[in-house]
């Protein structure tokens, strides 16, 4: 109808739809990004100038981290059954949910190019003193230790510790703000996202989800995680390509 209006055309929506095909253009749910203001594009366009011609060895130093959130069910999964009418309700035709989601996991994990964290179970608040006391001191640390010298650690640098890391010898890598895409942990994320989306049957408590996690985290290929580091390059080259814009990532 907008088109119709704005070129004052008179052809129908089934041919305007049709066009649309024919030049290979589908009906698809956005993706989802992070709001990108100027400021954003100019330090992630920034950054990754600095970080474009690091070596495979030096990406190789850094452990890439982050937490996420796993739900226990997924009520917003579009699924489509076939039904005859007077059906909807049958067993068959139902897709059962538990009340409010049935809750959710939150995780913090990293990994290197040879080597990853244990994938740690955070239970409430991550507040700034949990952040020091359970997971880089008992985790980062060590884990930094032996990556060597030159290793970096990477975060969002949302949870200011830049004075204890520094205590400890442990160099802080400047991260921009709103960039998921250029943090290769998001893939793995979305991997065991995936994973756990076609697990059937679903885990049913959160005891159960936690332990798939953890189970399906213990078991990733570090080929696969290896190459995640090794695509910082192209991450870099692709976001100066588009200003600090989103990458395709």
């Amino acid at each position: 109808m907008q088109l119709r209006v704005a070129t004052n055309i008179q052809v129908s929506t089934q041919t305007i739809r049709n066009r649309l095909h024919n030049v290979r253009l589908r009906s698809r749910v956005p993706a989802k990004k992070p709001k990108l203001t100027p400021v954003h594009k100019r330090a992630r366009r920034d950054w990754s100038a600095r970080h474009s011609r690091w070596t495979r060895h030096q990406w190789a130093t850094v452990l890439f981290s982050d937490e996420s959130r796993f739900n226990l069910m997924h009520p917003d999964k579009r699924l489509s059954v076939w039904r005859r009418e007077g059906e909807r309700f049958n067993q068959d035709c139902v897709q059962e949910v538990l009340a409010y989601g049935g809750g959710s996991v939150l995780v913090w994990g990293g990994f290197s190019a040879n080597h990853k964290t244990p994938l740690y179970h955070i239970q409430g608040n991550l507040t700034g003193a949990r952040y020091r006391d359970e997971i880089l001191g008992p985790i980062v640390i060590p884990f930094l230790q032996q990556l060597g010298p030159q290793a970096t650690l990477q975060d969002d640098n949302a949870i200011p510790h830049g004075a204890f890391l520094q205590q400890q010898g442990v160099h802080r890598m400047e991260w921009p703000a709103c960039s998921p895409d250029l943090n290769p942990i998001e893939n793995v994320w979305d991997h065991l996202d995936r994973q756990l989306r076609d697990n059937h049957p679903p885990p049913n408590t959160l005891q159960d989800l936690l332990a798939y996690l953890q189970h399906e985290w213990q078991n990733l290929d570090q080929q696969l995680l290896r190459r995640h580091v090794q695509s910082m390059r192209r991450r870099c080259n692709e976001c100066l390509a588009r200003r600090g814009a989103h990458t395709h990532y």
